[in-house]
């Protein structure tokens, strides 16, 4: 009979306790347990990236991207996106594109294309805002 008194008072007292943890489970914001953080995104998505490295290039790889600056590309890397961007360029243009891509030189515009570019931006203006709008973008 103490035994059953025992229980059921040990019963009472822990029913309210558990009532009162499902109030505060419901009132607080409930996070999910596979919740990442951004460094952890950076993390997986650096080491996706850094495949196929390994050892100081590797290192140096991961430390410049998970600080978030833009990793340097390597010689075959820049390459690689020259050609592609080359596309069907042949003779003298491509010579001269691959040149500046490689170097990382913006490509020069000729004053023709400039002034395409710029005739194209000017739109609708008239008059004396064209003429000011036109010398500073051939200017530039």
């Amino acid at each position: 009979m103490t035994r059953l008194t025992a229980l059921a008072f040990a019963l009472a007292l822990a029913l309210p306790a558990a009532a009162l943890a499902q109030d505060k489970a419901k009132t607080a914001p409930a996070a999910p347990a596979t919740a990442t953080n951004a460094q952890q995104d950076r993390m997986k998505d650096c080491n996706k990236r850094a495949e196929g490295k390994t050892g100081e290039a590797r290192k140096t790889f991961m430390s410049a991207c998970l600080s978030g600056e833009a990793p340097k590309m390597t010689q075959q890397e820049k390459m690689t996106a020259c050609n592609k961007e080359a596309g069907a360029m042949k003779g003298d243009e491509r010579k001269t594109f691959m040149s500046s891509c490689l170097s990382g030189e913006a490509p020069k515009m000729t004053q023709q294309e400039k002034m395409t570019a710029c005739n194209k931006k000017a739109g609708s203006m008239k008059g004396d805002e064209r003429k000011t709008f036109m010398s500073s973008c051939l200017s530039a």
